[in-house]
């Protein structure tokens, strides 16, 4: 058959969809190519906002209209949160929730070898079990180009905030033994990749399920051999230690690259999010960061207009986050998700165009930080990881600390190290 993934939201999913591509394709399947009309669509979807969900939405009926009569499989968490509604939308085949998303390969050679293909299992069209009660990991690592490669390393998360549905729709943390992620690591080295994302749901809550912690596994990543370097994605900053740190800015192979999730800048605000960190030490983590490695990236995740966030905690918030030494903010705007504690709680509803106008601000600090950061570096000698993808005759690439530059595309650098001058 051949089959196109369409995936939305972060990058976990990305690398669970290329994951079950490969997948498909050792099975003898094939990829639709973007001229191709598949026989089947695999929607990995995304609920992180309401927004999320209507981009979902959007997205299944655009490939119903283009493609009627190709089979549609929806997965993902808005498919894990929402199963039957998504189950009424026309065109839609299957609906899967997380942990069956793993039986599409079986699914597909059913699909493939029954005369009368979606009517042949009508009854057993929304396939979604209890998440929360879900103990198997499933490993992903994947990379769609030579140069980066994602191990998933953890899933799941036991935090509750009062905003959001990510327990829900990904169950409790889990993770496998460091044994086995040390061995997709070291398979994806050897075949090539020079770069290696952890990522998850939690990250820094490793080990919850085996016993173990998050920097043996950092330690035993750096212990590899090859000639590659380590990228760690979002981690909390309550799980964020100061021996993490300090171990990142001796090691050899972790970029110093940081992605901290804020999500407000009062602490008012935080205790009604159920965050589990106050402002303070927030910064605290930021200023150590820059102490060991003044040239290190750090991202923020930042969320505007949640339930209680009064014009003066706003006021609060932005004054902080303005004062903070870091390179980029990752903005959300808060909507209301169904079944959040925070919907039960009498608090000050932020009106929606307010909610707007705060993103919009906080995106043009945003934009002044970053260039502000590129800015500091300029002149400077840097090591750059040129990738595959051709920009006109123009190749890119990112230094450790996360800067994208450009050079003149030559095909033998695709997936090599070069010192450059900034």
């Amino acid at each position: 058959m051949k089959i196109r993934f369409v995936t939305l939201g972060c990058k976990l999913n990305f690398a669970e969809s290329s994951a079950l591509g490969k997948e498909l394709l050792s099975r003898g399947h094939q990829r639709a190519s973007l001229s191709e009309v598949p026989d089947l669509c695999v929607v990995n979807t995304c609920s992180v906002t309401d927004a999320a969900d209507h981009k979902d939405r959007q997205t299944i009926h655009q490939l119903h209209r283009k493609y009627p009569n190709a089979i549609i499989i929806v997965t993902g968490c808005y498919a894990q949160l929402q199963p039957e509604q998504i189950s009424q939308i026309e065109g839609v085949d299957y609906v899967l929730g997380q942990n069956e998303k793993y039986d599409i390969p079986t699914l597909v050679e059913t699909l493939e070898s029954s005369v009368e293909n979606r009517a042949s299992a009508r009854g057993d069209r929304v396939r979604v079990g209890k998440i929360r009660e879900v103990e198997e990991f499933h490993g992903v690592r994947s990379g769609d180009d030579r140069t980066r490669c994602f191990i998933k390393v953890q899933d799941g998360c036991n935090y509750f905030c009062t905003y959001c549905t990510i327990p829900y729709a990904r169950g409790k943390s889990r993770n496998p033994k460091i044994e086995e992620i040390v061995r997709e690591a070291q398979g994806a080295i050897e075949q090539g990749a020079k770069e290696l994302i952890i990522t998850g749901v939690n990250i820094g809550d490793f080990g919850r399920s085996t016993g173990e912690h998050f920097i043996d596994l950092l330690r035993a990543l750096e212990a590899l051999k090859g000639d590659f370097r380590v990228r760690i994605s979002s981690c909390e900053p309550n799980l964020l230690t100061d021996e993490i740190i300090d171990f990142v800015a001796q090691s050899r192979h972790f970029a110093p690259h940081f992605h901290i999730p804020l999500q407000s800048g009062s602490n008012e605000v935080l205790k009604i999010m159920g965050r589990r960190y106050t402002r303070e030490l927030f910064a605290e983590r930021v200023a150590h960061i820059k102490q060991v490695m003044p040239h290190a990236f750090i991202g923020v995740d930042c969320m505007v207009g949640v339930r209680g966030e009064t014009m003066e905690y706003w006021e609060d918030y932005l004054s902080f986050v303005k004062r903070l030494d870091v390179s980029q903010l990752h903005v959300f705007t808060y909507s209301e998700r169904a079944n959040t504690r925070m919907l039960e709680m009498d608090l000050y509803v932020v009106p929606k165009a307010e909610r707007q106008r705060r993103s919009k601000i906080l995106h043009e600090v945003s934009e002044e930080k970053t260039t502000a950061f590129y800015r500091q570096h300029a002149g400077r000698k840097a090591v750059v990881l040129w990738e595959s993808k051709r920009e006109g005759d123009q190749m890119a690439g990112f230094t450790d600390n996360y800067i994208k530059v450009y050079g003149p595309y030559k095909k033998e650098k695709i997936n090599t190290f070069e010192e450059i001058l900034l």
